[in-house]
């Protein structure tokens, strides 16, 4: 009996811990945030489908002055590998209400303590859905990942919005996080799932915005969502 009882305890465990994760998963976005991991001029020559990450990250951030959503953005060690790319720029200025933070770091992960400082504590506060684009999928973007995770956030990759200099490493990266606990899916997608509703004031122009990214948006998905690369 003993043993029939301790053979269930681990049992237990993994359905409350597999009931916790479907529940997240399957919980609607309410608090977005997005997270711009180190797409910095260096990389523009040696990472797969560069011009295509950034149309998606650019889209996402012209969608959030309307949608209102905070961006968090890092570069890694700027003094080797050179800035964010100047197509952000608008949106990085310090006037820019919505930007959280725009720091530079050595870590890998974009949580930083200077960036932990600036997010919600899930504890005791509503979590994040944070949505993330950048780059590299199996480095900065996963260890990225696995800390907002770990600190109790919800977590949205973007598919047609992250890359690697190895187009390869982004089908086994996507597939770790998955079994995570994040959340892969496309730029588009998670527009509409934030807006929810076509009767909200902005949709028109986020509509717009699609129509007028429509090109870049195709071009994207075919680079990074074939069913061979995620």
């Amino acid at each position: 009996m003993l043993a029939k009882k301790l053979l269930t305890v681990p049992l237990q465990s993994r359905f409350i811990h597999s009931s916790a994760m479907a529940n997240a998963r399957t919980a609607r976005i309410g608090n977005p945030a997005l997270f711009i991991c180190d797409i910095q001029e260096r990389f523009r020559t040696i990472t797969y489908e560069f011009p295509k990450l950034v149309s998606t990250s650019l889209k996402l951030l012209r969608a959030s002055k309307p949608l209102n959503i905070p961006i968090y953005v890092t570069t890694q060690n700027t003094a080797r590998l050179g800035p964010t790319v100047a197509e952000f720029d608008e949106y990085l200025q310090p006037s820019n209400p919505n930007l959280r933070i725009n720091c530079d770091k050595t870590l890998f992960s974009m949580i930083t303590p200077e960036v932990k400082e600036k997010l919600p504590n899930a504890a005791s506060e509503k979590p994040l859905d944070a949505i993330i684009v950048g780059l590299e999928s199996h480095v900065c973007v996963t260890q990225t990942v696995l800390d907002l995770l770990s600190l109790g956030h919800r977590v949205y990759i973007i598919a047609d919005g992250v890359s690697s200099a190895n187009a390869e490493e982004r089908h086994v990266a996507l597939a770790r996080l998955r079994d995570a606990g994040a959340i892969v899916t496309t730029s588009e997608s998670i527009l509409f799932e934030i807006m929810g509703d076509s009767k909200i004031g902005v949709f028109r122009e986020i509509s717009g915005l699609f129509k007028e990214t429509g090109k870049e948006t195709k071009d994207a998905l075919e680079a990074f969502c074939s069913a061979s690369k995620i």
